[in-house]
């Protein structure tokens, strides 16, 4: 599978902004030609809104698509909108968008995801696909292979971030080793970054976007609205233009890499020294196993459970303690320890069903 990049700029970053919905010609129009002065890659704007409950603004519809037309005509601007059904992609064809996008609620569902890849046989059209809304990287991996077969050849991807349960400072959490896994098996597609979903307020999407940068995304995608605390959807992650291009101009843009010998020697001998301590790391955790092996051996002679929700309670909360002494977070002892804790009892099962061979 060729993956060809949807923007053929070489400087980082590409830059999409634009609002949440295209609510009147007007707002649209007001919004266009203030990012059109900021010499943004793409202008945005949701004329289909797929919403969580019914009653909710689900966009003007195919109205829309015409004021992206007079975008076009009147900034110069290329455009795009999100795509949900067969219906949409033909429509967005007909008014000439740039490029479509498939939303998060879409790229979960592999017979909507097939559904327009359908639509879009035989056309040329750029495509950008949004991580579904759990993070389920093998579903993202679906979804580009299904527009690909279809016959698209410039797709992109947009990391918006995943649902959460629970207590968090986003509105869908990063999980960055997700996409940063997918560039790893797709080195040559593009990565935006939609911090207005994964932020869902204003004041910390410069935070999310600078992340973004430094850990090599091609560019972000972002809400903008003329009057954000009056929009029709997601009032709360919009920003003004002007805001906007204070955001774009606080961006620092790392080099991907460099020909400076010291910077090379440097990085070479840091680089060495995390490879002895992941060696040190898989010593370890292999020894651990084993110790896991003899428990397991010994609870399965007298006849004991495997799981013993006292004993992994206390393991847990003492690491967590001990990892603070370490400047590092609960999340990422949790995360490590349940891990470790699930190949242990892997392990403790193993041996648990072991039949006794008889010399």
């Amino acid at each position: 599978m060729q993956i060809k990049p949807v923007f053929q700029k070489k400087e980082r970053p590409i830059v999409i902004a634009g609002p949440c919905s295209a609510e009147t010609e007007e707002q649209v129009l007001i919004s266009a030609r203030a990012l059109a002065d900021q010499n943004i890659d793409l202008f945005r704007s949701g004329i289909w809104k797929p919403r969580t409950r019914p009653n909710s603004f689900e966009g003007v519809g195919t109205i829309g698509l015409s004021w992206l037309k007079k975008v076009k005509e009147e900034t110069g601007l290329k455009v795009t909108t999100e795509v949900a059904n067969r219906e949409h992609v033909f429509e967005a064809l007909k008014y000439g968008i740039d490029v479509l996008w498939l939303g998060a609620r879409t790229t979960v569902n592999p017979f909507s995801v097939q559904e327009i890849a359908d639509a879009l046989a035989g056309t040329e059209i750029p495509v950008l696909i949004k991580n579904p809304i759990n993070p389920d990287l093998k579903l993202w991996i679906g979804a580009i292979e299904r527009i690909a077969k279809a016959g698209i050849s410039q797709i992109g991807v947009i990391h918006r971030g995943f649902s959460y349960h629970g207590d968090s400072n986003y509105r869908n959490v990063p999980r960055w080793q997700i996409p940063i896994e997918l560039k790893r098996q797709f080195p040559d597609i593009q990565i935006i970054c939609d911090n207005s979903h994964i932020c869902g307020r204003r004041d910390t999407l410069l935070k999310v976007a600078q992340k973004a940068m430094d850990l090599n995304f091609e560019g972000i995608m972002t809400e903008v609205h003329p009057t954000p605390d009056e929009a029709w959807s997601d009032a709360k992650q919009q920003i003004t233009p002007a805001i906007f291009q204070e955001l774009t101009n606080s961006l620092v843009v790392r080099d991907e890499s460099t020909n400076d010998i010291e910077f090379l020697e440097t990085i070479d001998h840091l680089r060495h020294q995390i490879d002895e301590i992941d060696d040190e790391l898989m010593n370890l955790l292999g020894n651990r196993m084993k110790v896991a092996e003899q428990i397991g051996g010994y609870k399965k002679r007298n006849n004991i459970s495997i799981l013993q929700p006292t004993r992994w309670n206390e393991i847990l909360e003492a690491a967590i303690l001990k990892g603070n002494i370490h400047g590092l977070s609960e999340g990422f002892i949790s995360v490590i320890l349940k891990a470790i804790h699930e190949e242990s009892i892997n392990h403790q099962v193993q041996v648990m069903n072991e039949e006794v061979v008889e010399h």
